[in-house]
């Protein structure tokens, strides 16, 4: 019975330190117009975006990605740039659209698009 206690503590303590990691900031609203980069690009390849810093902003994922076709697989900084890779998945469309907000804020400043298609 103490086992079964210990247990159930256990997997409780985990749930309270996970839980609060799944919460995510509010949806962007609406986006202002910004450039748009076209690629397309064979499966197994990758595909980057370079999003400029912006000061006292974030650049955040303001919509859904499609992640059959393509998945995020590194984000750094490069001189003066943001630079997300991605690698793609199987063939499709997606567009990937990051907003550059103040915080968590839903009111987008600035926004780029990568538009994918997979062959």
């Amino acid at each position: 019975m103490l086992r079964l206690i210990a247990t159930v503590a256990a997997l409780s303590a985990a749930l309270v330190l996970v839980l609060p990691a799944a919460a995510s900031a509010p949806p962007v609203g609406k986006l202002p117009k910004g450039p748009v980069t076209t690629v397309h690009a064979q499966k197994g390849t990758r595909v980057a975006i370079a999003l400029p810093q912006l000061k006292g902003l974030s650049w955040r994922l303001a919509r859904q990605v499609d992640s059959k076709v393509v998945v995020q697989t590194g984000e750094g900084v490069v001189g003066t740039s943001v630079v997300i890779t991605f690698r793609t998945k199987a063939a499709g469309h997606t567009k990937v659209i990051y907003a550059a907000t103040r915080g968590e804020s839903t009111v987008a400043r600035a926004a780029q698009t990568l538009d994918v298609t997979v062959r």
